[in-house]
């Protein structure tokens, strides 16, 4: 049993942080597949890499030079085949879950961050276009974005809420999933065909809190660095169990609603002093999800280590750091909301190139 597999033995299933036509037009989307990878995440920043760096999109961009389409009309042709493309080859383990895995999924455009009638309308558009069962739809949990998730989950769409940095968002998140499916409930419609999970970025709060840490500068303040992206997301799943296994959602789990899954993202380590796998081998668990870019999933691949649940590991220690850091004034929903801030400015900053790609 290779890493991957023992962390699906662990309730846990590992997704790739990545596609591009190369990916599928060489098999190595398969390959990951047969390796246990149990689904795929992108975003606009992926998808510019792809298409500036790779060859296999350009006989379609030049056909695409004579029609008479936006420049984003010209993007969404492009990524929405990949990711059509992506579903069908990851089809199978969608069906073999009974549509717990096997997901790819798609975002909206970063320039509806706020405007919630705007995203509920491009979800409806996305999902009818790549007209996959096994796609998730992602929706970043602006204010605008969680109320768009409650009504798009009571029309039955299933969604990827991204760019959550805080318990303040896993909250907000939870309840509007759980609304939504209420609704859905309440007009006859089946819930269990719904899959939600809900991505925690971790790897920037260490970027920025160990920053934070190292201008306080005290023996008190340094003892904290590098605990905080893992502090956050062992939280944020004592929230999640609370919630899904609580009496408040039981008559839901009665219809066969499903949990929305915590996913972890952003687990690509930036600081080089920090283990590769900080935010892989600490976060293992039944019903979680692990999106790993190329470089995390070699790693783990190569030498993760699996060792049971240990995402329910330490949970008082994990809420012992975060009461540290506000004693120190670091309040981590205040940063959540910067740090979702700069999150966007960065998808619009990579969605703007990508369309001076396809103009």
């Amino acid at each position: 049993m290779n890493p991957i597999q023992a962390a699906r033995a662990a309730g846990q299933q590992i997704w790739l942080d990545n596609l591009s036509r190369s990916l599928i037009n060489e098999g190595h989307l398969a390959r990951h597949i047969e390796q246990g990878v149990a689904g795929v995440t992108t975003n606009p920043a992926i998808f510019h890499k792809a298409i500036a760096e790779g060859k296999d999109y350009r006989p379609a961009l030049d056909t695409m030079r004579g029609e008479n389409l936006s420049a984003e009309q010209r993007y969404e042709r492009l990524v929405i085949e990949d990711v059509q493309r992506a579903c069908d080859v990851i089809r199978p383990v969608f069906d073999a879950s009974q549509g717990d895995a096997g997901y790819v999924s798609l975002e909206v455009s970063p320039a509806l961050a706020d405007d919630e009638a705007g995203t509920v309308a491009a979800a409806r558009r996305l999902r009818a276009a790549v007209a996959r069962d096994n796609l998730l739809v992602k929706i970043p949990a602006t204010v605008a974005g969680i109320r768009a998730i409650e009504t798009l989950t009571g029309e039955g769409l299933s969604l990827n809420v991204t760019l959550m940095f805080s318990l303040a968002h896993v909250d907000a998140v939870a309840g509007a999933y759980q609304r939504g499916l209420e609704a859905l409930a309440a007009r006859g419609g089946d819930v269990s065909k719904v899959r939600s999970v809900a991505s925690v970025f971790l790897s920037r709060w260490e970027t920025l809190v160990d920053k934070l840490l190292e201008d306080m500068g005290s023996d008190a303040a340094l003892a904290l660095r590098g605990k905080a992206g893992v502090a956050l997301a062992r939280q944020a799943y004592q929230r999640y169990l609370a919630r899904f296994h609580g009496a408040g959602f039981a008559a839901l789990t009665a219809r066969g609603a499903r949990p929305q899954s915590m996913l972890w993202a952003s687990t690509g380590t930036k600081n080089p002093a920090y283990p590769d796998l900080m935010y892989v081998e600490p976060l293992i668990g039944p019903e979680t999800v692990n999106t790993l870019p190329d470089a995390t999933l070699a790693a783990f691949v190569d030498h993760g280590q699996v060792i049971g649940n240990s995402i329910g590991a330490e949970v008082e220690a994990s809420a012992a750091h975060i009461a540290a850091l506000g004693k120190l004034g670091i309040d981590l929903d205040v940063l959540g909301e910067r740090l979702q801030q700069e999150g966007l400015a960065q998808f619009a900053s990579a969605f703007g190139k990508l369309l001076e790609l396809t103009a």
